[in-house]
């Protein structure tokens, strides 16, 4: 007796799911856009006061905190214009869409941040061999806490928009301004050691380690942007929750061949199912469109391409090691 085959489920509101994503899709690029202008005009009200700070009081700490403040503006303005360039729907010529733009603008964060890191470092070690008295420490450490509510006000809207869009350029920023944070809280301790108790070692000795944690979060920033520029896999957990998805329609005997990865603002799931060989090609076509469905609301982001094979055709597979 031939095995009976699960009807396929009625016809899932395709265009309304599709809908909902675009809708998402939306909303997280205005939230995207909203959170490189915050970063944009935090860096320019921070670089304002330290230069004012600095020219007061001579510190090297502080002006390490200038410099990084200087490059988060520059980092903040690749971000400004790549988050916009990764929005741009899919044309002709990126039939992927614009995404690695985010990634793309990762490395050169990477390179802002890593760069300022040498220059404190040249800086600091100067200051180490020639210390230097420091004066107005009071009008430092206003600015430093000043610019301590100011990044985590920042750090805090990062870190939500994060968390709603995935977005590895928002994540990138946020990951230096979260520096920021240590580096200002060290700038006020070297200031009060300098200027209250006379240990000016401890501005240049400050200055290097806030070198050295800035050095640390630039490989941070350019492993994530390269992982993604590299085509690099989901991780396991997510694959195993394709896998399982897919696995639970009652029409899929097994799947297989299934390739992942992420240009930045979205994720490309690909992979073949093994139906029944007797059903029709509309049966089959139906029953990977309801598997995409289930697949694509667990990943909102994503897009999913299914290629369906009959049960125990012999064929080429790919073997990845």
């Amino acid at each position: 007796m031939a095995a009976q085959n699960p009807a396929p489920r009625p016809a899932p509101a395709a265009t309304a799911g599709r809908a909902d994503a675009a809708g998402r899709s939306e909303d997280n690029d205005r939230l995207k856009r909203w959170a490189t202008t915050a970063a944009v005009a935090v860096a320019a009200l921070l670089i304002a006061g330290k230069t004012g700070a600095y020219l007061a009081t001579g510190a090297v700490s502080l002006l390490s905190s200038l410099i990084d403040s200087l490059l988060d503006l520059l980092a903040s303005l690749v971000n400004f214009v790549a988050i916009r360039q990764a929005a741009v729907p899919a044309d002709r010529e990126h039939r992927f869409g614009h995404g690695k733009a985010e990634p793309l603008a990762g490395l050169a964060q990477a390179a802002f941040v890593a760069g300022s890191s040498v220059l404190l470092l040249f800086e600091a070690g100067s200051r180490l061999l020639r210390p230097t008295p420091i004066g107005s420490s009071a009008i430092g450490i206003a600015v430093m806490v000043v610019s301590i509510f100011l990044t985590l006000g920042l750090v805090l809207y990062q870190r939500y928009v994060v968390r709603k869009t995935d977005s590895v350029a928002i994540g990138a920023d946020a990951l230096h301004y979260r520096s920021d944070l240590m580096m200002n809280l060290s700038v006020i301790a070297a200031l009060v050691l300098s200027a209250n108790f006379g240990i000016t070692l401890a501005d240049p000795v400050f200055g290097i380690a806030i070198a050295l944690y800035i050095l640390v979060s630039a490989w941070s920033i350019f492993s994530s942007s390269l992982s993604l520029l590299m085509d690099h896999e989901l991780d396991e957990d997510d694959r195993a929750k394709i896998k399982a998805i897919a696995s639970a329609h009652p029409a899929v005997i097994s799947l297989h061949d299934l390739r992942t990865r992420s240009s930045g603002t979205q994720t490309f799931i690909q992979f073949h199912l093994e139906l029944n060989g007797g059903l029709t090609l509309l049966e089959a076509h139906a029953i990977a469109d309801e598997v995409m469905e289930d697949v694509e609301r667990a990943f909102p982001s994503a897009e999913v391409l299914i290629h369906e094979d009959p049960e125990g055709i012999e064929e080429r597979r790919v073997v990845f090691h």
